[in-house]
């Protein structure tokens, strides 16, 4: 968007300049005040940088460069300000713009002292955590956009915006930051917040938000799924496969369904609804969903908000919320970041294409938008959906992404199906798949008359059900000859054995199939 403005404003067209000044005012002035430290002052830097950019940005040669063109522009009119020693005027948080019509004056008082309790605490900050916590929490820019103006990697920035924020935490004994996040910039108690877990689902239920929480119980990335999954007829076909293929009963599933999306249609009752969501396919699967879903909702004046994390200090392994405790989930609470009509098209785009039962649908929209993906509020969504897309078999041996690390595991050693769930999980902690999902891939490799994996105590392998196994965790599990075969590229797991398995809204199902994943080109193939 920035390249194309500047590009037309080269042109003369003065209406793309004032877009310009819109989106870059916010940076442009949190770097002045940061230098100046004073409303005024900055204001009049900034107001200087943009009539110079105007004047001079004909002779800027890469319209992409323009950020970081711009910021030199505000530093050297902010450094000229300096050199003619003006007095500070008035402080930051005189001009904040804190909502006040229907406040009472106790109220107003109380979130002015927070204000300011707060500005003091970011002031204090090094130089390096300061602004990027500014532009990010207070203006709303996104990490992209920062990484653009200010010259700083993208995995730096949120380093950075971790340190920020743990040191403001230790900078604030009294004021409970994320309550002053909340009731500054992210809004107050009349909130619904939608999570993808029970577990974390009552710790957030045990005072750490402000709010009601609706548990989204789902799982997007097994069995059957339509662009459209609350139609009757896809309702009943997902219900029906997921209870043979995983043992989730068909009436309670309809059931869940029905109460969740009943509470979805009173969502215009609330101030703001707040979507925590992690970085693997489970998760961005289900956050998917609900962004298509909203996207078709009318939603008044409810503000949609958006927390999605794939990391946590001190976490080496980061699988999801559920690790952390809930003292650590509070220290996320309020640092969510508000999303609109991007995300929602986003999102609704990422739906359709992984509900289709063509799989370039998908693999085209991630080439297409990546670059998008990633600088936009939904950044895992690439590295999840292309894992999806990896799941298919394989064009080198009929093996996915899941039965190719399962079977290098065994052999590696692992021989219980209790340390298979734990290696594959770690390995494959991309796709977020639970111990229903992975048995089911499982079951898979253990089924019909060749099997690839021989688990002790088992009958007839086609009549397999991991549920009614005693101690099925701690059974023995080897790799069959035919496993060894098609592990190292001699035989086809498809043509030998055939599958029967969903992949998003793909069914692939027999001993030849129309569509294949080619590692090498990283896309999926047809034959």
């Amino acid at each position: 968007m920035v390249t194309r403005l500047v590009e037309e404003v080269q042109e003369g067209d003065a209406e793309a300049f004032g877009q310009l000044m819109a989106h870059f005012r916010g940076m442009a002035f949190a770097v002045s005040y940061d230098m100046l430290n004073d409303v005024h002052l900055a204001e009049d830097a900034v107001q200087e940088a943009f009539l110079e950019a105007y004047t001079n940005i004909g002779k800027l040669q890469l319209p992409s460069a323009f950020p970081g063109w711009f910021k030199t522009i505000v530093v050297r009119q902010c450094q000229r300000s300096l050199r003619r020693k003006r007095q500070a005027m008035l402080p930051l948080n005189d001009a904040m713009h804190i909502s006040q019509e229907s406040a009472g004056v106790a109220e107003i008082a109380e979130r002015r002292e927070g204000a300011l309790v707060l500005q003091q605490s970011v002031s204090a900050l090094s130089d390096k955590l300061r602004v990027p916590l500014q532009l990010f929490y207070f203006y709303g820019y996104s990490l992209q956009e920062i990484s653009d103006y200010l010259d700083i990697p993208v995995s730096a920035l949120k380093k950075r915006l971790f340190d920020g924020r743990r040191k403001l935490r230790g900078a604030l004994p009294v004021i409970n930051l994320a309550s002053m996040f909340n009731n500054l910039y992210e809004g107050g108690g009349n909130m619904l917040h939608i999570v993808n877990g029970d577990s974390v689902g009552n710790m957030l239920k045990q005072g750490i938000v402000s709010g009601d929480v609706l548990v989204w119980r789902e799982v997007y990335s097994a069995g059957p799924n339509f662009v459209n999954p609350a139609g009757e007829a896809e309702r009943m076909i997902r219900a029906q496969s997921l209870e043979q293929s995983m043992g989730i009963s068909s009436a309670e599933y309809l059931a869940a369904c029905a109460e969740q999306e009943e509470k979805l249609r009173g969502v215009n009752r609330y101030d703001e609804v707040v979507l925590w969501f992690e970085h693997d396919l489970f998760d961005q699967s289900m956050l998917a969903y609900l962004l298509h879903y909203f996207k078709g909702q009318k939603l008044g004046s409810t503000k949609l908000s958006l927390l999605c994390i794939g990391e946590f200090p001190g976490i080496e392994l980061f699988h999801g919320l559920g690790q952390l405790t809930p003292a650590q989930l509070k220290t996320l609470s309020g640092t969510w970041r508000s999303i609109g009509q991007k995300e929602l098209e986003l999102g609704s785009e990422l739906w359709q294409a992984y509900a289709n039962p063509d799989p370039m649908q998908m693999a085209n929209l991630l080439a297409l938008r990546r670059q998008e993906l990633e600088a936009s509020a939904l950044p895992f969504a690439y590295a999840a959906f292309q894992a999806h897309l990896s799941r298919l078999p394989s064009v080198d041996n009929g093996l996915g992404l899941v039965e190719q690390t399962t079977l290098e595991a065994v052999r590696r050693g692992a021989d219980t199906p209790k340390e298979l769930f734990r290696q594959v999980t770690d390995t494959l902690h991309v796709l977020g798949m639970g111990d229903l999902e992975y048995w089911l891939y499982l079951w898979g490799m253990v089924q019909g008359a060749q099997p690839l994996l021989m688990i002790d105590g088992t009958l007839a392998a086609d009549n397999f059900d991991f549920r009614r196994v005693p101690d099925f965790l701690n059974r023995k599990v080897t790799m069959t000859a035919l496993g060894e075969q098609i592990l190292n590229g001699a035989a086809d797991r498809v043509t030998v054995q055939g599958i029967d398995v969903w992949y998003g809204g793909l069914h692939l199902e027999g001993h030849s199939v129309p569509w294949r994943w080619d590692s090498s080109a990283r896309m999926p193939v047809r034959l």
